[in-house]
């Protein structure tokens, strides 16, 4: 058997039809699922706990043990339910579309594994609204697949039916929480639910419902065709198989890469994102998306997995790098940021209602040559304020995971603006252009 290195990508060619049918079905589509239809609910999920899969979404908690929650044999409800998170509203994060695009019978295969693992028949995909090539591939997809008795009842000539359907989703961060996401399918407002009971025993229509991202979903072919050992041998550290790493920011190659497990960030960001552009240097990242905490320079030979990422302070997350250069503001990027998020909160929990629009206002004020000294500890309060524990969901204390790890690395800069009464970037960035300081002032005044 040919073992490939690069499994989930490997559907990806230069054929401009390799998203359809014939041809993920040519590069050996749906070999992995006419193998798990042979086997049983248990040896499935046998299969995905030794695999050592962690979810792919941001939080890395191991898929076998997620599932192993949902109640199955007798007894168990009759009716439940698998959705794909594919709503990707993370800032940053750009990797699901990819995949939602290019390998749209991917993840249609790793639904139908997920059925027969868990006895659920239906399957819904959770899909940002404004993906709308994924979208009308999505549904060309499932349409081919219904075609074919992929889907439906009796497939492959087997005891065994399973339909998806597309929810396409208004589009709101806090969807990110599965229990938020649920709520929203079931026509409700988009606030995080209690806990316990937990998805797995009572989520969607009080259902048995188990809520995974898009990468996660498109390991399971693979895992199942090409077996637990290959999928552990394929990470470089203690994580399991591969990841889409991305880069975004002022490098030479921004992108998306299938990389194994446990690859350094150096090797991202200088062999596969072609390093920095010119005159310009390193000052930070974001590791995993935008509500992760920075890391700098020195963390470079870090490798991107999520324990090892964890011991210096910041998460993994999506595992797409945000650079920050050394000629952009990091107040102001982290203001934007936090806006971001503040502007996404559901507004169910203090912290995160009233806590994040404060700390906005407190940005502003100090970007614009407004603050002073005591905003800083105010901020750094707020930072405890709103941190793990104190909210309701943890959509508060990533928006402040990159404002806390800002004041820890690059706390000269916010001062900065305090001493000189406005950004100190924008002054090095009109002397750039061949401007003067004066002008530059006047222009800040204005």
């Amino acid at each position: 058997m040919n073992f490939p290195q690069s499994p989930l990508t490997r559907f990806i060619t230069d054929n401009e039809h390799s998203w359809q049918l014939e041809q993920y079905t040519a590069h050996g589509g749906y070999a992995g699922f006419k193998k798990a239809i042979d086997m049983s609910s248990d040896e499935l999920l046998d299969m995905l706990k030794k695999s050592n899969l962690r979810g792919r979404g941001g939080a890395g908690f191991p898929t076998g043990l997620k599932w192993s929650f949902v109640p199955r044999g007798e007894g168990a409800p009759a009716e439940k339910y698998l959705i794909v998170n594919a709503d990707e509203m993370e800032p940053g994060a750009f990797k699901d579309r990819w995949l939602l695009e290019q390998t749209p019978h991917q993840i249609i295969e790793g639904l139908l594994i997920g059925g027969l693992t868990l006895g659920a028949t239906q399957g819904y995909i959770f899909l940002r609204g404004d993906y709308y090539l994924a979208e009308q591939r999505l549904k060309s997809a499932l349409d081919e697949c219904r075609e074919h008795h992929l889907l439906g009842k009796g497939i492959l000539g087997k005891n065994f039916q399973f339909d998806i359907h597309i929810h396409s989703s208004a589009g709101r961060y806090i969807c990110g929480e599965e229990t938020a996401l649920i709520n929203a399918m079931e026509g409700k407002r988009a606030n995080p639910r209690s806990k316990p009971p937990f998805p797995q025993v009572a989520g969607l229509w009080g259902k048995p419902t188990v809520v995974n991202n898009v990468e996660t979903f498109c390991n399971l072919p693979h895992i199942i065709h090409f077996g637990c050992d290959w999928f552990k041998s394929l990470g470089k550290g203690q994580d399991a198989g591969t990841k889409i790493f991305g880069v975004s920011g002022r490098v030479n190659k921004p992108g998306l890469w299938e990389l194994p497990m446990g690859t350094s960030i150096r090797e991202i960001i200088e062999q596969h994102a072609g390093g920095m552009c010119e005159g310009y240097r390193l000052k930070g990242l974001l590791p995993g998306g935008g509500s992760t905490d920075f890391l700098l320079e020195e963390h470079l030979d870090a490798k991107m997995d999520y324990d090892e990422i964890g011991k210096l302070g910041s998460r993994m997350g999506t595992g797409t790098l945000i650079i920050l250069d050394d000629r952009y503001c990091p107040v102001s990027m982290v203001l934007n940021l936090v806006r971001f998020f503040a502007q996404e909160s559901c507004g169910w929990c203090t912290p995160c209602r009233d806590g994040l629009p404060w700390a906005v206002a407190l940005l502003e004020k100090i970007e614009t040559g407004s603050g002073e000294l005591a905003d800083l500890d105010q901020l750094e309060a707020l930072c405890q304020f709103a941190g793990p524990g104190n909210t309701f969901c943890a959509l508060a204390p990533g928006a402040v995971e990159p404002l806390q790890s800002a004041l820890k690395y690059f706390r000269k800069d916010f001062e900065s603006h305090i001493h000189q009464q406005c950004c100190p970037y924008h002054l090095t960035e009109v002397s750039h252009k061949g401007g003067s300081i004066a002008q530059s002032l006047a222009e800040v005044k204005r």
